[in-house]
C-alpha cells in the first residue's frame, strides 16, 4: 500500500463520527450538545435502508443517542440489562421462524458453557456467544425477538429445553405476539445477566508458555525467576510481531534478510526459554510489568505500519536499535540482578550475548544505508 493510500484509510478511519451520551442533568448547554449528537445521528441515518433506520430509530427514541456512531453502525453501551445494542445498516436475510431481515443486536454479559455450544448453534443462527469475553448476543429486526432468542438460549443452557424445542416454542411466541397476546418472552428477559464481565480466558496449550498469575493454581518455582522469564519471552515475541510486519513490506535487501533472521532466532529463543521453565520448574508469569512491555512494542510497531519501502526500513532499523539497546539495558539492569536461578542466570548470559550481536549487525545496516 502506497502512502497516499495508508495516509487515505487512516483519514477516513479518523473521520469515523464518535458520539457521547451526555448526562441527564437539567443544563441547557448538555441539552444543545445532545441536541446536536441527534442532528449527526440523523444525517448518518438519511443514506440507510428503511427497516435498518427504522430500527435505529426505535433504539433512538428508548435509548437516547449511542455512544458511537459511524456511517454503517450504531452502537450504545451499558443501556438497559445490554452491554451492546448494535444497528447496522447492512441487512442479512433470516428466514428463522419467517422470512425477514437482521439488522438489531443486542449483546448481555453471559457464561456459555463449552457442552451447550452446539445446542445452541443448532437453535438459531443468529444466536452468537463469544466465551472467551463471556458475550451472548442476539440478531433480529425487533428488540422483542432479540429478547425471545435470548430467554430460549437461557433455557437451553439450563437444560428446561433442548435445541428443538426451543425452536418450536420461539414459533409459538412469535405468533402469540403478532396477535398481541404480548407474552413475557418477547417483553424482557427472564433471567438476569451478570452486571460484570463474565469472561473465559482460556488456559494455555503450548508446553511452558506463560501463564497470568492472578486465580492461576498451578503456577510452579519462585515468582522474581517467573516474571524473569516472562520477560524474556515478552522480549522475543516483540521482536517476531515486529518480523513479521516487516515481511510483508518492500524492504531493502539488507534490511529483509535482518527481519528474517530476527524471526527465525527470536523464535528459537523464545522456544528454548519455555523449555527452560520446565526444565528448573518455573513457570513464566505474565505480571502487569511484562503486559507492559507487550504493550509498548505494540505501540511503537503501530507508528511503523503506516510506512512503506524505504521509510520502513529505515524505521525499523532504527526500531530495532532502540529496543535491542533497551533490552540489554533490561538484562543487565534488571533481569541479571533479579534472577534467583543458576540455570536462568546462565540463559540471561546467553540472551545479553545474543541481544547484543542483533544490536550490532542492526547498527551496521543503519551505517550502509547511510552511505
Amino acid at each position: 500500500m502506497t502512502n497516499s493510500r495508508k495516509l487515505l484509510a487512516t483519514s477516513a478511519m479518523a473521520a469515523v463520527l464518535s458520539l457521547a451520551i451526555h448526562s441527564a442533568a437539567p443544563n441547557p448547554a448538555l441539552s444543545a450538545m445532545k441536541e446536536a449528537d441527534r442532528a449527526a445521528v440523523e444525517k448518518i441515518l438519511a443514506d440507510w435502508p428503511n427497516r435498518p433506520k427504522l430500527g435505529a430509530q426505535q433504539m433512538l427514541e428508548k435509548y437516547g443517542v449511542p455512544q458511537e456512531a459511524t456511517s454503517e453502525q450504531l452502537i450504545w453501551h451499558n443501556q438497559g440489562p445490554y452491554k451492546l445494542i448494535t444497528v447496522t445498516k447492512a441487512e442479512h436475510h433470516h428466514d428463522f421462524p419467517k422470512p425477514h431481515m437482521d439488522y438489531m443486536e443486542h449483546t448481555i454479559n453471559y457464561a456459555v458453557p463449552a457442552e451447550k455450544a452446539e445446542a445452541l448453534s443448532a437453535y438459531d443462527g443468529s444466536l452468537t456467544f463469544d466465551r472467551t469475553k463471556g458475550e451472548m448476543s442476539a440478531r433480529c429486526d425487533l428488540e422483542g425477538h432479540n429478547i425471545l432468542t435470548l430467554n430460549l438460549a437461557h433455557d437451553i443452557v439450563t437444560g428446561k429445553l433442548n435445541a428443538e424445542q426451543a425452536r418450536e416454542e420461539f414459533g409459538k411466541h412469535v405468533v402469540a405476539d403478532m396477535k398481541g397476546k404480548n407474552p413475557a418472552y418477547v417483553t424482557e428477559l427472564q433471567f438476569k445477566p451478570e452486571s460484570e464481565a463474565v469472561a473465559f480466558v482460556d488456559v494455555p496449550v503450548i508446553p511452558g508458555s506463560s501463564k497470568r498469575p492472578e486465580g492461576m493454581a498451578k503456577i510452579q518455582g519462585d515468582k522474581e525467576d517467573g516474571e524473569v522469564l516472562g520477560f524474556v519471552g515478552a522480549v522475543d515475541e516483540n521482536e517476531i510481531v515486529a518480523a513479521i510486519a516487516a515481511s510483508k513490506e518492500k524492504l531493502d535487501p539488507e534490511v529483509a534478510e535482518y527481519a528474517k533472521m530476527l524471526h527465525t532466532m527470536h523464535g528459537k529463543h523464545l522456544e528454548e526459554t519455555m523449555k527452560l521453565g520446565q526444565q528448573v520448574k518455573v513457570t513464566p508469569l505474565e505480571t502487569p510489568a511484562v503486559d507492559k512491555l507487550r504493550v509498548k512494542g505494540a505501540g511503537e510497531l503501530a507508528k511503523l505500519v503506516p510506512l512503506d519501502g524505504k521509510e520502513f526500513s529505515e524505521a525499523y532499523i532504527l526500531a530495532m536499535i532502540k529496543g535491542h539497546e533497551e533490552a540489554l539495558e533490561r538484562i543487565e539492569g534488571q533481569l541479571l540482578k533479579t534472577a534467583n536461578d543458576g540455570e536462568i542466570k546462565k540463559h540471561l548470559t546467553a540472551t545479553r550475548d545474543s541481544v547484543a550481536k542483533h544490536l550490532e549487525e542492526a547498527k551496521k545496516i543503519e551505517a550502509n544505508m547511510k552511505k
